[in-house]
């Protein structure tokens, strides 16, 4: 029987339609296979086809040259621009701004691989230091008022480079599914006086049919209303709004929690396509009690179509209970 199911941050509903359920092997087939061809300008040697660099962990070597493990770059193509005032002006009834706002590719490590899930526990480390360092001086910025990191794995997922990176955009404007998550979550803090994704972390804890993986810092949940198949969230046990502010052992933590996960996907589903997005506090902000930190992952499995354009639902066709099972009983 399908079921509706209402998520608790947003008020977002999704259809769970297990009539159309699926198994793993039942969906989209697209693997994300390395196949290096012609120069990598991402690889050790080519840091000369790429702008030159913010910031670089190395183990020797001078800037722009290799000896790296971890390298964050301006986008060459980007899609906002640091240079610039926002010239913000009416046009009739619309509103119009310069695209003003940074850019920036974090060459995950220097091995021509395409997932973190092949590289080691501390070169995955030293790609969330990369992204505390960066959030930590954007801030820097007045105009900017969020950052938005993510990963695309896989040409279907939008990659057009396959050695690993991640990228990270950050905005004069708070994306609209970020200020849904900042308004629900403080909704209910006021309500309860909670956070509602501790709560959420404290059933799921008790239930246990969503848990893929815990461990002492960090918990990887199927959320209860998942919009794609797979969905996962990893969260921090203890609270925290920004990911920048977290302890070093977070980051370990994550580190090798995100590396087994991705393994255990690339197994389960065959080396899927797929997306992850950190949704963290605001720039203004140095902490918030309402809000909490997290990284959704999305493999990308089933399409898009007229129905999720048009009514803003989504149809999932496997349980967040049959995911997570699935990936409890993969090895990593």
């Amino acid at each position: 029987m399908p079921e509706f199911r209402k998520e608790p941050v947003t008020g977002r509903w999704v259809i769970v339609s297990t009539d159309r359920a699926k198994r793993p092997r039942d969906f989209i087939r697209t693997q994300v296979v390395v196949q290096k061809k012609g120069i990598c300008p991402f690889c050790p040697g080519n840091e000369n086809r790429t702008p030159p660099e913010i910031l670089a962990f190395r183990a020797h070597g001078g800037p722009n040259q290799p000896g790296w493990t971890t390298r964050v770059i301006p986008n060459k193509f980007p899609a906002l621009r640091v240079e610039g005032d926002f010239d913000r002006e009416p046009d009739g009834l619309y509103d119009r701004m310069n695209g003003i706002g940074a850019h920036e590719v974090i060459i995950d490590c220097p091995e021509h691989i395409a997932s973190l899930g092949e590289t080691t526990d501390t070169n995955t480390a030293n790609v969330f230091w990369a992204f505390r360092e960066r959030l930590a001086d954007l801030k820097n910025d007045v105009r900017l008022k969020y950052t938005l990191l993510f990963k695309n794995h896989g040409e279907p997922a939008g990659a057009s480079i396959e050695h690993s990176h991640s990228q990270l955009i950050a905005l004069p404007i708070i994306p609209m599914a970020v200020q849904e998550e900042l308004d629900g979550s403080r909704r209910y803090f006021d309500l309860h006086d909670r956070c509602v994704f501790c709560d959420i972390i404290r059933q799921e804890r008790r239930d246990g049919k969503r848990v893929v993986h815990e461990d002492e810092d960090v918990i990887v949940l199927a959320p209860y209303a998942s919009r794609f198949p797979f969905e996962l969230w990893i969260l921090p046990r203890r609270h925290a709004s920004h990911l920048e502010f977290a302890p070093a052992e977070i980051y370990r933590g994550l580190a090798s929690t995100l590396g087994r996960l991705l393994r255990k996907i690339d197994r389960a589903l065959e080396c899927p396509a797929y997306n992850f997005v950190l949704h963290n506090g605001t720039m203004k902000e140095t902490d918030s009690p309402s809000y909490h930190w997290h990284l959704e992952i999305i493999p990308r499995l089933t399409r898009v179509a007229g129905f999720e354009w048009g009514s803003g639902f989504y149809i999932n066709p496997t349980t967040p209970e049959e995911a997570a099972s699935f990936l409890r009983d993969t090895i990593a």
